[in-house]
């Protein structure tokens, strides 16, 4: 799903983004449900506080997964939670 380089994504309202330090992984929290988050997600989905843009999450993760195809997934990552409701 292609997303406008100006979005600014965040977090739905009901979902919190947590880490279990039983189980030292990354979690989505929400009413009667619960993501286990793997690989990156997580660090996608930190960078989803509405004051970042698309441009700004990809130009931070390219940067920090130097070589990854960072602009191609995570736009298509974030239009897949988008549509899940997990991010507006």
């Amino acid at each position: 799903m292609p997303q406008d380089a100006d979005w600014r994504p965040e977090l739905s309202r009901s979902v919190m983004l947590r880490h279990d330090r039983v189980r030292d992984t990354d979690l989505l929290l929400m009413p009667e449900r619960v993501v286990v988050l793997h690989g990156s997600a997580a660090a996608v989905l930190r960078l989803c506080d509405g004051d970042h843009t698309l441009t700004a999450i990809v130009a931070a993760l390219s940067e920090a997964f130097p070589g990854a195809p960072v602009a191609k997934e995570v736009p298509e990552f974030l239009g897949r939670v988008r549509e899940e409701g997990w991010v507006r």
